[in-house]
C-alpha cells in the first residue's frame, strides 16, 4: 500500500515545479493486455486483479532549476498530459511506467534521453464556468488526440485505499540504451475531489496499443501540488535489492 505522502525526501532536486489543475481518469484492463507494453523486468502492479491505466492532464507551473528562487522569472506555465500505468521492480519498489507523454514545450523533449516517451503537440487547459476543458493533439498526420470536459465535485476528506493507490506514486521508470532508469519525486499529498467526465474523447490509449477498457472510468480532480521536487534519474540494475 502506497502512503499518501512521499516515501522519502528528494534531498537534491534537479528540477522543481508545480503540477496544477490535474485530472486523473483511470480505466481497468486485463493484466496481460498492459503487461505486453511494459519491459522486463518490470511487472504490472495490479489492484484487485486488474491493471490500471491513467490519463492525467495538468498544468506545469513554476518550473525552475535548483537554487532559483520561487519568485524569479522562469518558464511560463504549460500543459502536459500523461498516459501511464503502474509497475513494480523486482526490488519491490513500485512506480509509474509512461505509455506516452504529451507536451506543449519543446525543451521537455530532452527527457527522451532517458527514454521518457514525450511527444510534442498542441495542448490547452481552460476553465468554463464549473467545468475544466482539456484538449490536445500530437503533431503529425493522424496524431493521437483527446478532449476531456470535467466537472469537479466535492473534496475527498478521507481517501479510500483505491483513491490513494491510483494517485500516489513516488518514482517513474523509463528505459533507454538497454537500461532501466529510475526518477524519484516528492511533493505534498494530493488534495483530491470526486469528479465527473462530461465529455471524454481520446485516441491515446489505442495509439499506445491498448484494447478497449473493462469498464467505465474512475475520475478524480485536484487543484494540484505546488512543491514538486524531481530527483536525478539513475540507472537501476534489473535485480537490485530495495534500498
Amino acid at each position: 500500500m502506497v502512503t499518501y505522502g512521499a516515501e522519502r525526501p528528494v534531498r537534491v532536486p534537479v528540477l522543481r515545479a508545480g503540477w496544477l489543475t490535474q485530472t486523473f481518469v483511470h480505466w481497468s484492463f486485463p493484466v496481460e493486455a498492459v503487461q505486453r507494453l511494459v519491459p522486463a523486468p518490470l511487472v504490472v502492479d495490479a489492484y484487485e486483479g486488474a491493471a490500471w491505466v491513467g490519463l492525467t492532464p495538468f498544468v506545469m507551473a513554476d518550473v525552475r532549476l535548483p537554487g532559483v528562487p520561487a519568485g524569479a522569472p522562469g518558464v511560463p506555465t504549460f500543459a502536459e498530459t500523461n498516459l501511464r500505468t503502474y509497475v513494480r521492480h523486482p526490488s519491490g519498489r513500485d512506480g509509474l511506467w509512461f505509455l506516452s507523454l504529451e507536451v506543449s514545450r519543446a525543451f521537455m523533449l530532452a527527457a527522451r534521453g532517458i527514454g521518457a516517451p514525450y511527444h510534442r503537440g498542441a495542448l490547452a487547459v481552460t476553465r468554463r464556468a464549473e467545468t475544466l476543458v482539456y484538449s490536445g493533439r500530437r503533431r503529425g498526420a493522424g496524431g493521437a488526440s483527446y478532449r476531456l470536459v470535467v466537472r469537479p465535485g466535492v473534496r475527498i476528506e478521507r481517501p479510500t485505499q483505491r483513491d490513494i493507490w491510483l494517485t500516489s506514486r513516488w518514482r517513474a521508470y523509463t528505459r533507454r540504451l538497454g537500461m532501466l532508469w529510475e526518477t524519484p519525486v516528492e511533493h505534498e499529498p494530493w488534495p483530491l475531489a470526486r469528479a465527473e467526465a462530461e465529455v471524454l474523447e481520446e485516441t491515446l490509449t489505442a495509439a499506445a496499443g491498448l484494447p478497449a477498457p473493462c469498464g467505465e472510468p474512475v475520475v478524480h480532480f485536484s487543484e494540484g501540488v505546488r512543491h514538486v521536487r524531481l530527483g536525478a534519474s539513475l540507472p537501476r540494475p534489473p535485480s537490485a535489492a530495495a534500498s
